[in-house]
């Protein structure tokens, strides 16, 4: 059986899903509650406002269509057919959910700020995941990521979303709105980037010892991590030292030090956060370079 044909139909029942998430995340927590919606999405609810006779559905389509034209030329056919899916499908169903449930104001704002904002990054998770956008501001941040390649995903969309908002409580005149709609969208990006790399943040060691081959075996063998040898130079002693580059899990930190503690107390290490490591012991790659 050909692998092609199935993995694009899990892709494209996954966006599916992800747009289900992202569409219920609007129409159960932040339309009810008040709470000011980032991206094209927050747009098509001003316009909504002032003109009811026009669905927020139709209206995100509406708005996408000049930035799925400048889509198309920068970023390719492939993920524009995909994204316009994605948003074809959560416009139907922000359109949709509100006919078949009557979803009613929280007694407690912030927490529908909190659900709704976590219910958003998770939906926008499985679609960044298929290599996919819903549109709007997400073309806009994997636009801008073109040319600022090192920010996550979470961070561009934050930054487009917060414009949107501010407009939003300029609108409205309702600055709790856009409050809580900062808030949501803080929690939305940490999700999404959650979803999109992972929650067991790595962590990368530097170790200078007189033992290198030691500390390596045990961590080697003990550990199941792997290590590599940099070669290095002291810049006061002139004397060449071998030097450990070792990326791990997080949950083993205390096991790293403790080894390399064990072996040379005199060790030199440095410990630093990984926004993301790929291959074997971690995560795969993924051909959308997020």
């Amino acid at each position: 059986m050909n692998s092609a044909p199935v993995k694009l139909i899990k892709n494209y029942a996954l966006t599916l899903l992800g747009a289900a998430v992202y569409a219920l995340a609007f129409d159960a927590f932040f339309v009810p509650n008040g709470v000011a919606f980032g991206g094209v999405t927050g747009l098509a609810q001003i316009v909504n406002f002032f003109l009811p006779s026009l669905s927020v559905g139709a209206l995100v389509i509406a708005f996408n269509i000049p930035l799925f034209l400048l889509g198309w030329r920068f970023l390719g056919g492939r993920m524009l057919v995909s994204s316009l899916f994605a948003m074809m499908a959560s416009s139907l169903f922000i359109d949709l959910f509100p006919l078949l449930f009557a979803f009613s104001p929280m007694e407690d704002t912030l927490l529908a700020c909190i659900a709704g904002g976590v219910t958003l990054g998770v939906g926008l998770g499985i679609i960044f995941l298929q290599g996919t956008t819903t549109g709007g501001t997400e073309i806009v941040a994997r636009l801008l990521k073109l040319k600022l390649a090192w920010l996550p995903m979470g961070k561009l969309l934050m930054f487009a979303d917060l414009v949107v908002i501010a407009l939003v409580a300029l609108v409205f005149r309702e600055v709790s709105t856009a409050l809580y709609g900062v808030v949501a969208l803080y929690l939305s990006t940490f999700v999404m980037d959650r979803v999109l790399y992972g929650m067991d943040n790595a962590k990368v060691a530097y170790i200078i010892s007189d033992k290198p081959d030691e500390i390596a075996q045990v961590i080697l063998h003990e550990l199941d991590r792997s290590v590599t040898f940099l070669h290095g130079e002291g810049g006061w002693s002139g004397v060449e030292k071998k030097v450990i580059l070792c990326a791990f899990k997080q949950r083993q930190i205390v096991a790293v030090k403790e080894t390399v503690q064990k072996a040379d107390p005199d060790a030199f290490m440095i410990v630093t956060a990984a926004h993301e490591v790929l291959g074997e012991g971690f995560k795969g790659y993924y051909s959308d370079n997020l």
